[in-house]
């Protein structure tokens, strides 16, 4: 009964009588606005994290720049040292820089208005972002994992052990730095997902001191504390991995919280003239959640009066639900007494 506002966007026909020059400034227009960060949803029913709030992609590019920088130093001192625990960490650092890239376009992508092939838009793509996020992550855990039992089993040792340390409170310093970027960015623009990756930047730091401890280690005479610090560091990925991959498949699984199910239903339940609540779905379109759900009215009540009702249960959705950004509502009769249910029509399609 109820539709989710759209916004349509009508193809501009050429008009053969503009001039080149016209035709390049519109050409150039229409780019701009196809790659500009732009949202049309308020900012308290959307999660500004990277996706409708310029400061956020700022701040993801700030990062892996960073991030980046970091890497090539820690990089550099690898092939003078030899170390394969700066090696795990420099793996790691690059790793977390590269993952910027494919979650840029996805979010920029992501802000494309919908189309008669994609329906629903292109929120989807950030799905696509994590799946290569948990691919690199993979290969930065196999990769340390290698390079540290590998050494192990033939131990060499490590020069150049100063610059070792010194590479590692690089590491720390830039993982830190970024954590405290990302996290008063995203606590400015109300950015839970942007706090959290800030602090997740905050943990990777510390894999950079466990490198400074190796280093301690090897300058103590202990050759193995440099592999063993790796082995600890795959670990520390692999952990991270584990919960990258966890979050991924839940989202290609159109999985929820729980929690927000029931907050959903409380809110439809208490919007006048709700007898009860039927099927209700939420799914995830990129960081964007959308709502199905049926609702039972009064039998006697006009097509009119349904419609009123089905705007407030979306409205009241809108507000109870963070990150909801549209609802489709469909309102049932209450059934009378003797009367067959309209859905037996189509009863034997649900079950085919």
């Amino acid at each position: 009964m109820s539709d989710p506002h759209r916004h349509h966007h009508h193809d501009e026909h050429p008009h053969p009588d503009r001039s080149p020059a016209d035709r390049w400034r519109r050409l150039a227009h229409r780019l701009a606005h196809r790659l500009t960060p732009h949202s049309h949803e308020s900012a308290d029913k959307l999660d500004p994290a990277l996706e409708s709030s310029a400061r956020g992609l700022r701040a993801l590019w700030v990062s892996l720049a960073v991030l980046g920088a970091t890497a090539l130093a820690q990089a550099a001192v690898v092939v003078v040292s030899g170390s394969v625990a700066l090696l795990g960490d420099t793996v790691h650092n690059t790793a977390d820089a590269l993952t910027a890239v494919p979650l840029g376009i996805a979010f920029v992508l992501g802000r494309r208005a919908a189309t008669r092939r994609f329906t629903y838009g292109y929120g989807r793509a950030e799905d696509l972002a994590g799946v290569v996020i948990v691919l690199t992550i993979t290969a930065s855990a196999v990769l340390a994992a290698w390079t540290a039992v590998d050494r192990l089993l033939d131990p060499r040792p490590v020069a150049h052990v100063p610059a070792v340390a010194v590479a590692a409170l690089a590491g720390f310093a830039g993982n830190e730095w970024v954590a405290r970027h990302r996290i008063r960015v995203g606590r400015e623009i109300g950015s839970a997902a942007l706090v959290a990756d800030g602090l997740h930047a905050r943990t990777d730091g510390y894999t950079s001191l466990a490198v400074l401890l190796g280093a301690g280690g090897t300058a103590l005479g202990w050759q193995l504390a440099d592999p063993l610090v790796g082995l600890a560091i795959t670990a520390a990925i692999v952990l991270v991995l584990r919960d990258a991959a966890r979050e991924v498949f839940r989202r290609l699984m159109d999985a929820v919280d729980p929690a927000l199910v029931d907050r959903a239903e409380r809110a439809l339940g208490e919007v006048p003239g709700v007898r009860g609540v039927g099927e209700l779905r939420l799914r995830w379109i990129g960081h964007r959640l959308r709502a199905e759900v049926a609702l039972v009215v009064d039998g006697e009540a006009t097509v009119r009066e349904a419609h009123r009702i089905a705007v407030a249960a979306e409205h009241a959705l809108l507000h109870a639900v963070p990150r909801l950004t549209a609802a489709l509502v469909h309102a049932d009769p209450a059934p009378s007494a003797g009367e067959a249910d309209p859905h037996l029509a189509i009863a034997h399609h649900a079950t085919a």
